[in-house]
């Protein structure tokens, strides 16, 4: 960024982009991957990240364009049903081939396919955001990459990773062993994407209010601040701080729900020397 604001040379905002996406999902699928057992294996967790966003973001692309032609009150409710939808999609077809399942592999692999989904989705973001009225802003991309990293980790990730340890949990305990869809899956699926639908919305929420609280009519759906002509700078404050407080919140609820996984689903580390059997044996 230092070199690319200070020599105004353009070929490196590709660079900006990719790194500026890419950091903190792929810093915390690292993280993820180094705490799980040999049945996941690097490949495996490349090639869910690579699946989650490529084909993740291309299929809700797809689905949204067909399904949401025209704008309504639902709307967010509807991106969050398709793009939950599709990453669970992916992790399914990744999972079809596992040779056994365990709630700590599905939030690993969930985790992958999520943050993949974030990071491509953060680079169209982050080009979209670089260009602007009066030309190229790289302080527009900067903020948008910035922004977007630091809210990844209790965002598209989180969220895939809940489903994820679901997943594989109904998978372990199926007569077949192999995923399937139970109610235990469809009742979380729901739960995330209403996590989802409420990150989503919390700009428009905070809009409401925000014109509820000062004592101004507001009207149901909005869809952001800059919209309404006349906000006043208490107004702005007071929006800024409930549009935080939202996503905080939203973010608290998903970590919750993660950690009440962890315990319920009995995840301890796998000692080293059972990993390596286990990896010899799978390698066999």
């Amino acid at each position: 960024m230092l070199v690319t604001f200070a020599t105004g040379n353009v070929n490196v905002v590709p660079t900006i982009i990719l790194l500026g996406s890419f950091l903190v999902p792929v810093t915390f699928v690292t993280f993820a991957f180094r705490r799980s057992d040999a049945v996941v294996t690097a490949e495996r967790v490349f090639g869910a990240f690579v699946y989650g966003g490529a084909l993740g973001v291309l299929g809700a692309s797809v689905l949204e364009s067909v399904l949401l032609a025209r704008v309504s009150s639902w709307a967010y409710l509807q991106i969050a049903l398709i793009e939950e939808g599709v990453k669970l999609a992916v992790l399914w077809l990744i999972a079809l081939r596992l040779p056994r399942y365990t709630v700590r592999d599905g939030m690993v692999l969930g985790a992958a396919v999520g943050f993949g989904f974030a990071a491509f989705e953060s680079a169209g973001y982050a080009f979209n955001a670089l260009f602007t009225s009066n030309g190229l802003s790289l302080l527009n991309l900067v903020e948008t990459e910035a922004l977007r990293a630091v809210l990844a980790p209790v965002g598209h990730g989180l969220w895939t990773s809940v489903l994820g340890g679901v997943l594989f949990a109904t998978a372990s305990r199926a007569p077949s062993g192999r995923p399937r869809l139970r109610l235990a899956v469809v009742g979380w699926y729901v739960v995330v994407v209403l996590l989802h639908a409420m990150w989503d919305s919390s700009q428009a929420i905070a809009v409401w209010l925000t014109l509820l609280m000062t004592g101004m009519p507001a009207p149901w759906m909005i869809a952001g601040v800059g919209e309404l002509p006349g906000m006043t700078q208490p107004q702005v404050h007071l929006f800024t701080v409930l549009s935080l407080g939202l996503l905080v919140q939203d973010g608290v609820i998903g970590l919750f729900l993660l950690l009440w996984w962890i315990t319920a689903g009995r995840v301890p580390a796998i000692p080293l020397a059972v990993n390596a059997a286990l990896e010899e044996r799978t390698s066999r």
